[in-house]
């Protein structure tokens, strides 16, 4: 899971460590991405103050068989890479904290052995000195160029981030990253596997 609080400083932190807290505690009792969120959103919605507001992306990954599940709460969409084609794992729902009652679509797909990369704001929405954003469109192309290169996914990504930004830059915002890689001999492990107790 990846999340961000739509505010800064000492309240955030209580707010990210609170809905941390929630959400292992709803992932430990193997509850679905959707039911997790919708049951974080109840605890959260009496607790937060006026305007402050959880987005979150959570997914559960079975690592043997590539099935991932995922419900998203206002946050940024993940971007698949496989073969050096790059898309967006689309999924809407409203953020945690703001309305009780919610429930939250699933979705869910099959990783056959590529990357996935969750993030949050503070990398697309970073400033260069020119007053130019980093954006989604720069992060896509950027996972396009790097197909098939050897450096890590999130090394290269904050490099590039860095040479954006320029030296002496004030970051905004927090920038998380994360990725997920499932090999191909992984996928073609699992699929003989999966042949061989068939036959």
């Amino acid at each position: 899971m990846v999340a961000d609080v739509a505010d800064k400083g000492i309240p955030a932190s209580i707010v990210m460590a609170t809905t941390r807290s929630i959400l292992r505690s709803t992932a430990r009792r193997m509850v679905s991405p959707g039911e997790a969120l919708a049951q974080a959103n109840e605890i959260l919605v009496p607790e937060l103050p006026q305007g402050m507001f959880v987005t979150c992306l959570f997914a559960l990954l079975d690592p043997e068989t590539g099935r991932l599940q995922y419900a998203n709460a206002g946050h940024n969409w993940p971007f698949r890479q496989l073969d050096g084609r790059v898309a967006e794992l689309r999924a809407t729902g409203m953020a945690l904290g703001l309305i009780p009652g919610m429930q939250y679509d699933e979705y869910e797909t099959i990783l056959p052995g590529e990357s996935l990369l969750l993030y949050s704001d503070g990398l697309t929405e970073a400033h260069s000195p020119g007053g130019e954003m980093f954006s989604s469109h720069r992060v896509q192309a950027l996972l396009e160029a790097c197909a098939g290169s050897s450096e890590p996914l999130i090394g290269y990504l904050l490099r590039e981030l860095g040479a954006f930004t320029d030296v002496g830059w004030a970051q905004e915002d927090d920038v998380t990253l994360l990725s997920v890689q499932r090999s191909k001999d992984q996928a073609v492990a699992d699929t003989s596997r999966r042949r061989a107790h068939t036959a």
